[in-house]
């Protein structure tokens, strides 16, 4: 599995946000590539854990190889990032002094045509990250509802062609089901003005992301997962989430300024009775994004965004 590799996206100010201490416990909650996983082990030479998540058995399998050096206070756990609770706890602790999400899909599940994330690749339609799990994307566009899949293409994708792709796959589908990448890719071309088939941006971009985030119900995942984070955080730790898209950011950030609030009560209460106290501090007011040379490295970054809060 050498050939799994992922650039890991903005590693300086992840490592500087977490704060590492040598002893202390981390979550890698999206191990991917391992890229950060990997500068995080390094950091924990006095008896420090690095739990390192992920769904996706290849990923796992290639971490085997890339954290080997530190397999002594590494430990590789199959589940989704949604049950890191469930995790910390069956690996023994109660908490964790920092946690990391790098929410962006690995390079290698892009790449690997046959994984069928990738529009520039034929391939089945999969998209699942982990491919133990029932739902397909052959599952959404051949039996979900037009009206769901205009909902999620519009919702998920921001593609203002939803309308016009939904009902060119329930046309094609009465035909015969849609079962690959291409043939997804050749329909959503030709329902499209010509126009759009002119723009920079491929235009089946938008729709693949749309259907992938609904196979995995990543922002379903996110939502629940960002209220654990900051659950088994200890006083101090921090959390930090790299987003790529401005639904799952939308997500963070409102996670991170409801549990920063504390009192709800009403202004013109003359006390406090809700009793609530702020549960983290924001570290990071304004997103921290790529620099202009992490960016000549690596396009993939250009959308990132690095947030970051502190438990209080």
């Amino acid at each position: 599995m050498n050939d799994f590799f992922h650039i890991s996206i903005l590693l300086g100010p992840c490592l500087d946000a977490l704060n590492i201490r040598p002893d202390g416990v981390y979550i890698d909650a999206t191990l991917g590539g391992a890229g950060h996983s990997y500068h995080i082990a390094e950091r924990l030479t006095g008896g420090g854990t690095l739990l390192c998540i992920d769904r996706d058995d290849e990923a796992l399998q290639n971490a085997e190889g890339r954290l080997a050096p530190f397999r002594d206070r590494v430990r590789l756990c199959k589940s989704d990032f949604r049950a890191l609770d469930t995790v910390l706890a069956q690996e023994g602790f109660d908490k964790a002094d920092g946690i990391l999400f790098d929410l962006g899909v690995s390079s290698p599940q892009l790449d690997h045509g046959e994984r069928g994330f990738s529009y520039m690749h034929d391939a089945p339609l999969d998209m699942r990250m982990d491919r133990q799990q029932a739902l397909t994307a052959y599952d959404v566009i051949n039996t979900w509802s037009r009206e769901e899949i205009r909902r999620i293409l519009f919702a998920y994708g921001e593609e203002r062609y939803a309308p016009l792709i939904a009902a060119a796959i329930e046309r094609r589908r009465a035909e015969k089901p849609i079962e690959t990448t291409f043939e997804l890719v050749d329909l959503i071309k030709h329902a499209m003005p010509a126009k759009a088939r002119r723009e920079k941006q491929h235009p089946a971009k938008r729709s693949f992301q749309a259907i992938r985030i609904a196979v995995n119900d990543e922002l379903g995942a996110v939502a629940e997962a960002m209220d654990k984070a900051i659950d088994v955080l200890a006083p101090g730790g921090r959390l930090a989430v790299i987003t790529f898209h401005s639904l799952e950011d939308r997500i963070v950030k409102t996670a991170f300024q409801k549990a920063a609030q504390g009192c709800t009560c009403p202004k013109d209460f003359p006390v406090c009775v809700c009793g609530k106290k702020p549960r983290v501090k924001i570290i990071t007011r304004k997103p921290i994004v790529p620099d202009s040379g992490e960016l000549a490295e690596n396009a993939r970054a250009r959308s990132a965004k690095l947030r970051v809060c502190e438990k209080l």
